[in-house]
């Protein structure tokens, strides 16, 4: 298949002004910072405010991505949103975003694949380039894990963070873009990783409502177990399919979910941890908005430069795992 179709031009991210530490997370349950830090790599993470919904943050995303790209707003013709926190059931996320750009010529709908979201809605902004059905695609990563976390629970409070990324995806001109892409599901494991309430099978009651189920559930061992195999089958096949060796990856860009999940992805893949990007200590698992967020920051501090290969990949709740190489 000739490649490439697609290109990414221009970033955006949206963090939260108030940060949650460490230390006020020892006053609210039983943990520690030192416990934190060393199962997780994480020191501390944004939380949305109430006025900081995900449309909200999105739209300051793509807002900075139309800028970083000298595109306007009219002449995008779709915008893909990843999220597994939309701010409601109904209408997507998507359609709440178009309205606050203004992008009336666009198209617009969620893609769900937790963690990743942000690339599978890549390769589907790629198709959708390479079907010729749009020229200029908003690709956006938006979550607000903070209103689905149990601050009782300390498996899981400790972990998540809120923010937006985005990206603008146009055709391929000059041999950058997106060179493999990959992905991959197995529903058998959904009960690691769920929240179990709230949707068409268990609409709000008392009951569901006493029993959490409006939170994440996951069981860490476990989940953590999947994450190093999935992000390694993920590293193997995008090399794979690029023709590419991990000694040829210039940056590597991974979910930010835990830097011993990190750690071991890069060792499988044979890129040395110079070569890879890590702000997990920064924001906490952010979800659908870790890599658009982390990429944002690699562009504007010029961690990755015209020509570079960068290596994308993500697991998430479902279980899903995906992977993009692409040529900056």
């Amino acid at each position: 298949m000739k490649r490439p179709f697609a290109r990414l031009i221009g970033t955006g991210r949206y963090a939260p002004e108030r940060i949650l530490t460490n230390a006020e997370l020892e006053r609210i349950v039983e943990t520690s910072d030192e416990w934190i830090r060393e199962r997780s790599g994480i020191r501390e993470r944004r939380i949305a405010e109430p006025h900081e919904t995900g449309a909200y943050m999105a739209r300051h995303a793509c807002d900075a991505a139309l800028e970083g790209a000298g595109c306007s707003v009219e002449d995008v013709d779709m915008i893909v949103v990843g999220t597994a926190t939309a701010d409601r059931l109904l209408p997507s996320q998507a359609c709440d975003l178009q309205a606050l750009l203004g992008a009336t010529n666009a198209a617009a709908y969620d893609v769900s694949a937790a963690c990743s979201g942000f690339l599978y809605s890549l390769a589907v902004a790629e198709a959708m380039i390479a079907s010729q059905q749009a020229r200029n695609i908003l690709v956006v990563g938006v979550e607000r894990l903070s209103r689905v976390t149990d601050y009782t629970d300390r498996t899981t409070c400790i972990l998540f963070g809120d923010g937006a990324g985005a990206t603008l995806v146009q055709p391929a001109s000059d041999g950058s873009g997106i060179l493999s892409s990959y992905l991959k599901t197995d529903g058998r494991l959904a009960h690691l990783l769920f929240r179990s309430g709230f949707g068409a099978s268990e609409p709000p009651s008392q009951e569901v409502i006493e029993r959490g189920g409006f939170f994440i559930k996951m069981a860490g061992r476990e989940v953590f177990k999947s994450a190093v195999l999935s992000m390694a089958d993920a590293c193997d096949q995008a090399l794979q399919r690029a023709g590419l060796a991990g000694e040829e990856i210039d940056l590597l860009i991974p979910h930010q979910a835990n830097i011993r999940i990190i750690e071991a992805t890069a060792k499988h893949a044979g890129i040395p941890m110079d070569k890879v990007y890590v702000n997990v200590d920064r924001y906490g698992n952010t979800s659908a908005a870790s890599i658009p967020i982390a990429l944002d920051e690699c562009v504007r501090s010029g961690r990755v430069r015209s020509g570079d290969i960068v290596l994308l990949v993500a697991f998430g709740g479902g279980f899903t795992w995906a992977s993009v190489a692409l040529r900056w």
